[in-house]
């Protein structure tokens, strides 16, 4: 592969990632309010995600999916389901402020595990339909039809799955890094608000999208 080309690539992933979404809002949200270790595990699920969008892209099957009106409608309406899910628990999670005050009950005593950080940042990951109409129609302006196409997918994943999951831990990072500051009596609840609404407000926006 040409150097400028895959530059020109990575370029495009950059911005893609750089862009806030729901997968940044999930990692800073679980970041502020678990920890960095839940926020890597949803990373990792939302790069899994596009790592499956890119090879759909990648073999051909997302022209299929792309094309296919009822493959669309499916994943948009689950999708946004998903992400109202997420704002709804998020706007009737129960908060324990610094000083030991419960806003209106108890919170829940069970922990999330693992695997369950990774789900959730798998299926917002994978939640929008539009990510294979976009790969399915970036591939083809990247790819060397007299090159090796295998090697052209491994550099492909490779490059963007090292900068969805930099910029993504970024975000977490600095999600973390505020978390004490949210911590304070009132403004832990006032920011599951703020990430209920934006979340409930990006699956109304991709239910209304078109394809």
């Amino acid at each position: 592969m040409d150097p400028m080309t895959w530059l020109m690539f990575a370029l495009a992933m950059l911005v893609l990632t750089a862009s806030p979404g729901p997968s940044v809002l999930l990692g800073i949200s679980k970041a502020i309010t678990i920890g960095m270790e839940a926020a890597l595990y949803a990373v990792i699920g939302s790069t899994c995600a596009i790592v499956c969008i890119i090879t759909l892209s990648f073999s051909g099957l997302g022209l299929i999916l792309a094309s296919s009106e009822l493959a669309f409608s499916t994943v948009k309406w689950c999708g946004a389901a998903y992400l109202i899910y997420l704002g709804l628990r998020a706007l009737m999670t129960k908060t324990i402020d610094s000083d030991g005050r419960t806003d209106t009950a108890a919170p829940s005593t069970d922990s999330p595990s693992r695997w369950s950080h990774w789900l959730s940042g798998f299926l917002v990951g994978a939640s929008n339909p539009k990510s294979i109409v976009f790969f399915t129609a970036l591939f083809p302006q990247f790819i060397d039809t007299n090159g090796h196409m295998f090697t052209q997918y491994c550099l492909f994943v490779i490059t963007f799955v090292v900068i969805e999951m930099s910029l993504l831990m970024l975000y977490a990072s600095f999600g973390h890094r505020t978390s004490q500051w949210w911590q304070q009596p009132g403004r832990l609840q006032w920011f599951n608000k703020a990430t209920g609404g934006l979340f409930i407000g990006a699956g109304v926006l991709l239910a209304a999208s078109a394809r």
